[in-house]
């Protein structure tokens, strides 16, 4: 049945990208293929926020590993729960398309998305924060507003009602903790286990899947950050998440505080310094000249989506980082 579902609804969710071409199955690179096929069986249907990755093959396993490891597989919180936090953060970081999916699964779940994220949140739903953290500002640059963005308005309550009632079946499964590992460089899916985590992802330490999926995404993205982002610009990023408790607000609110940052950054650099700030800091703000305005700087598909990659996972990270000192301080006290 759920094969038949994500067939049925390949073009449409497709559909949904902007800024890069929709990479289709039949034809496409044996990674995306493989990846693809695991979004299906264990989502239910080609998620558009894990398929924007696809011209960038080795990045699109590691957002879906991402997804499927902190998302998906159970632990010691219900799927229910791990939705609540995947809607609170992505109310958090203004990205409609996944408020309005996750919204929807934890009404089809048969629950209420909470008005806010907690302060202190157990390991294993930080792994789903930092997870959206990094989803929604990848969705905001390049899907549209919402799923249903296609939908009349005088069918859209119908329309509602109907996806809650698929995405809470869909919901349902338990995929088998760390298939999506194999998915990742050989280098990157051993991470987890044979090197010690980076400081800022200790929080996942005692949850082997979810360390190996973080540690090893995080390393492909690295990567693709080395080749698409200039080293000004990644220090500029690191510059100012060290700034402030958390990569929220600042930035933000004021354009001219925006130009006087990346004022200091040679001119061939500016556009993908724009860019990589406000994909950490307000990627709803990213429009569609500046897209533009890069490309021209010659960063191809693949290079778009690796400079917003690891600018969204450096502030996601950073997120990550101050959950788990909450979380820490939170069990001190206790």
């Amino acid at each position: 049945m759920s094969f038949t579902i994500a067939r049925l609804t390949r073009r449409a969710t497709l559909s949904h990208l902007r800024h890069v071409p929709a990479v289709h199955p039949k034809g496409a690179p044996l990674l995306v293929r493989q990846v693809y096929e695991q979004v299906e069986r264990d989502f239910g249907l080609l998620a558009p926020p894990v398929a924007l990755h696809a011209a960038a093959p080795e990045v699109l396993a590691a957002a879906w590993s991402l997804v499927r490891e902190n998302l998906l597989v159970s632990g010691t919180t219900t799927r229910l729960e791990r939705e609540c936090v995947a809607a609170a953060v992505s109310a958090v970081n203004a990205c409609p398309y996944c408020v309005d999916v996750h919204r929807t699964v934890v009404h089809g779940l048969g629950g209420d998305p909470p008005p806010s994220l907690p302060a202190v949140l157990p390991p294993e739903l930080i792994g789903v924060a930092v997870t959206f953290h990094y989803l929604n500002r990848m969705v905001n640059v390049f899907l549209q507003d919402s799923p249903l963005a296609a939908v009349p308005p005088a069918l859209l309550g119908g329309a509602r009602s109907v996806a809650a009632r698929l995405m809470g079946r869909l919901a349902g499964r338990e995929p088998v903790a760390g298939q999506s590992l194999s998915l990742l460089p050989a280098t990157g899916s051993r991470v987890g286990t044979a090197r010690q985590l980076p400081a800022d992802l200790r929080w996942a330490a005692g949850l082997p899947h979810v360390a190996a999926a973080m540690a090893g995404a995080a390393t492909v993205i690295e990567d693709a950050g080395e080749r698409a982002v200039p080293v000004a610009v990644r220090d500029l990023v690191h510059e100012c998440l060290n700034e402030r408790s958390a990569p929220l607000g600042g930035l933000a609110d004021a354009s001219g505080r925006l130009d006087a940052r990346v004022a200091g950054l040679s001119a061939p650099d500016r556009a993908a310094g724009r860019l990589a700030m406000l994909v950490a800091f307000a990627s709803y703000r990213v429009t569609d000249s500046l897209v533009a305005e890069v490309r021209a700087g010659g960063h191809d598909d693949a290079g778009l989506i690796g400079l917003a990659a690891w600018a969204a996972l450096a502030a996601a990270r950073r997120c990550g980082d101050t959950l788990a000192t909450a979380h820490e301080t939170s069990g001190s006290t206790a």
